[in-house]
C-alpha cells in the first residue's frame, strides 16, 4: 500500500463545473482521498467570493475572483494569488503540488513550491484551439497567437518535476511544441460504477423527458455547445441527409446554443436535431443508455470524457479523425472515425451505422472493454506510482535545496 502523501492540487475550475479539466481534477482529488491521501484543492472561486468547504473529503480553497465573462462565461481570474497561495502551502505542508493549467492561481502555487523544495507535477488540458474562439481575429493571425499561448504555457510547465498529458496524441504535442521532458501519457478517467451499461434503464421516459423520437435512429452528443466542437458540421449533415429515420441529439449548454439554433431553423433541419439543454448529473448516465450511437465531431479533444462515458454505457461511437479521438476507435468494431470537418464523410457513416442496428450491442460491447482500460482505478493508481517515484527520487537526495527559477508568481 502507497504511504499517505500531501497533495495539493491547484486549478481554475473544480465541480460542480463539467468541462473536462474540472471533471478530471475532482476525480483525482476525490480517487486520492479515498485512498487515504490528504488533498487540498486551490481554485479560482465560482462565485467571485472567497470559500472554504469539503466536498466528498477533498478540502476545498475557492479563492476571491474575478469573471471573465467577455471571453467565457463561467471562467474566473484571481489577480495576484501569491499571498494566499504561498499562505495555504505553508499551512497544508504539501508532499506534491499539482497543478492543472498555467494560469496565475497554479503559476503561483508552483513558484512558490520550487522556492520551497517541494515536487511538482503538472497535467495538461490546454491546446490554442480551445480558446480559438473567443479571440478576435484567430482565424487571421493564428500562427502568431499560437506562438504566443504555447510560449506561455511552455514558460510555466518546463519548470515542474513531472508532466502527464491524457493521451498518446497530447503527450505527443507537447513534445512536438519542444517540452524537454517526457511526458506521461495518463487518461482522465472515469468512474464505471456510475457510467455503465444499464438494460433496465427507463428509455422511454427518458426519451420524453428529452423530447427524443424512439422511432428514430437517435445519434446524440454531449458536451459544452461551444465553437470548438464543430456542432455546426452536425447541422450541416441532417440538412443534407435524405433520411426522416435519423435524429441527432445536442445535449449540453455553451456560448454557441443561440447561433446553432438560429442556423439549425435557416437550414431547415430543426425537425431533425432536439437542443435539450443543460443535462443535470444524475441523469447523465439514463440518457446515455437511453440513446443508439454517440457522436463527437470535434477537432480538439485531448482525450473526450464525454465520448468515454457514451462508451461505458455501452454505446458505438462516431468521432472525427482529429488528435485523441481516434485512440478510443476501433475501426469497424466499436464505431468509425469520420474525417474531420468533412459533412459528406459523416453523413456517410451516420447512414452507414443507422443501418445496422443488428451490430449495436456487439460495438457497445468493445467500447465498454475499451472504457475500462480508462477506470478511475487504474488512473489513480498511476498518479500514485508517478508521485511515488517522484518521492523516492527526492528522498535519496541528502538535502534537497529550493530552486531558484525566473518562472513569476
Amino acid at each position: 500500500m502507497t504511504k499517505p502523501m500531501r497533495i495539493l492540487i491547484a486549478t481554475s475550475t473544480y465541480a460542480p463545473a463539467r468541462n473536462g479539466q474540472a471533471v478530471f481534477t475532482t476525480n483525482l482529488a476525490e480517487g486520492l482521498v479515498a485512498r487515504g491521501h490528504p488533498v487540498l484543492v486551490v481554485v479560482d472561486s465560482s462565485h467571485r467570493k472567497g470559500l472554504h468547504t469539503f466536498r466528498n473529503g477533498v478540502e476545498v480553497v475557492e479563492l476571491p475572483s474575478i469573471g471573465l465573462n467577455l471571453f467565457d462565461a463561467g471562467v474566473n481570474f484571481t489577480p495576484f494569488p501569491g499571498n494566499q497561495v504561498r499562505q495555504l502551502i505553508n499551512k497544508f505542508q504539501p508532499d506534491i503540488v499539482h497543478i492543472q493549467d498555467h494560469y496565475p492561481v497554479c503559476r503561483a502555487a508552483l513558484h512558490i513550491a520550487r522556492q520551497l523544495g517541494i515536487i511538482t507535477v503538472g497535467s495538461n488540458h490546454f491546446i490554442p484551439e480551445n480558446l480559438a474562439p473567443y479571440i478576435p481575429g484567430y482565424s487571421l493571425t493564428k500562427p502568431l497567437i499560437d506562438w504566443a499561448l504555447w510560449h506561455w504555457m511552455l514558460e510555466t510547465y518546463g519548470h515542474l518535476d513531472a508532466i502527464s498529458a491524457q493521451s498518446c496524441a497530447a503527450a505527443e504535442i507537447l513534445s512536438h511544441q519542444g517540452l524537454a521532458m517526457p511526458v506521461s501519457a495518463i487518461s482522465c478517467g472515469l468512474d464505471v460504477s456510475r457510467y455503465k451499461f444499464d438494460p433496465l434503464t427507463d428509455r422511454q421516459a427518458y426519451q420524453q423527458r428529452y423530447g427524443l423520437d424512439h422511432t428514430k435512429t437517435i445519434f446524440m452528443f454531449l458536451g459544452r455547445i461551444d465553437g470548438e466542437k464543430r456542432i455546426e458540421l452536425l447541422i450541416k449533415t441532417m440538412q443534407q441527409l435524405p433520411r426522416d429515420d435519423i435524429q441527432v441529439v445536442i445535449a449540453g449548454k455553451g456560448r454557441a446554443e443561440d447561433k446553432l439554433h438560429i442556423m439549425a431553423a435557416n437550414l431547415l433541419a430543426n425537425k431533425k436535431i432536439v437542443f435539450t439543454g443543460f443535462i443535470p448529473d444524475e441523469d447523465l448516465p439514463g440518457l446515455l443508455n437511453s440513446v443508439d450511437i454517440f457522436v463527437m465531431p470535434s477537432e480538439a479533444e485531448l482525450l473526450s470524457i464525454s465520448t468515454l462515458e457514451a462508451m461505458a454505457c455501452g454505446l458505438p461511437v462516431l468521432v472525427a479523425d482529429a488528435l485523441a479521438l481516434p485512440e478510443l476507435v476501433r475501426q469497424g468494431e466499436n464505431g468509425y472515425c469520420f474525417k474531420a470537418g468533412d459533412v459528406d464523410d459523416l453523413a456517410g457513416y451516420m447512414i452507414l451505422m443507422a443501418d445496422h442496428p443488428e451490430r449495436w450491442p456487439a460495438m457497445g460491447l468493445v467500447s465498454r472493454k475499451i472504457a475500462m482500460e480508462h477506470s478511475l482505478d487504474h488512473v489513480i493508481n498511476e498518479f500514485e506510482q508517478l508521485y511515488q517515484r517522484l518521492v523516492e527520487r527526492t528522498s535519496v537526495i541528502p538535502s534537497k535545496q529550493p530552486t531558484k527559477m525566473p518562472l513569476k508568481a
